[in-house]
């Protein structure tokens, strides 16, 4: 079962962010998530810096956000592997959207998965998950709570999966897609939940040069 709920964010004036909670085992299907804005890809009123993460890559190497993603197109995403629904959907989205590219841009763009669920979500674990998807896309693990603060410092809420009595594990966190521009490395659109790879197909090749789509 996934619950929704609306928080107010500055990264879209009027624009009403989700909140998603993860539950893969009770066997029903997700509900719709309402009051998200109307456009699928939301070009920010004002631009904000990416997320100031140092973490573990799935080769278990350093990984610094920042750095290594100066100067390249960046497309970031909060979620887990365990996720039923939206995650996966997200990154194969993305992972369809890329194919178009040409081999320079694709080289040159950068698709960040940052666990939610770092527990389970080990540099190996993300690694067959994100091999399925893309494996030039990066996977990002490590503490809970400086994941928890990148997130936060880029109004993208997640929460400590919580394990309940029956052993189901809920994960909740944001479902919005965090893109960012070349020009600047900051943070300009932000793909909504509902975004299809379609939409993200027709986007990226302005993206990635960092044009509104």
């Amino acid at each position: 079962m996934r619950r929704t709920t609306l928080f107010a964010s500055a990264l879209a004036a009027a624009a009403a962010l989700s909140l998603t909670a993860c539950d893969n085992n009770d066997g029903k299907p997700a509900a719709d998530v309402s009051g998200s804005t109307s456009k699928p890809i939301v070009t920010l009123d004002k631009p904000i810096e990416k997320p100031d993460l140092t973490l573990t890559d799935t080769d278990g190497k350093k990984y610094d956000l920042l750095e290594k993603t100066k100067g390249h197109p960046t497309l970031i995403y909060f979620g887990y592997t365990n996720c039923p629904d939206v995650c996966p959907l997200t990154m194969a989205n993305l992972a369809v959207a890329v194919k178009p590219l040409s081999k320079a841009e694709q080289k040159d763009l950068r698709v960040v998965f940052v666990t939610s669920d770092p527990e389970r979500d080990t540099p190996a674990a993300l690694k067959k998950w994100l091999g399925g998807i893309n494996k030039n896309f990066i996977g990002l693990t490590g503490k809970f709570s400086a994941i928890q603060d990148g997130a936060r410092s880029v109004n993208i809420g997640i929460e400590k999966p919580v394990k309940k009595k029956n052993g189901d594990v809920v994960s909740t966190h944001g479902a919005q897609v965090l893109l960012t521009s070349p020009k600047d490395d900051k943070i300009h659109w932000m793909g909504m939940q509902e975004a299809t790879s379609d939409n993200y197909t027709k986007a990226l090749p302005k993206i990635i040069k960092g044009q509104n789509p």
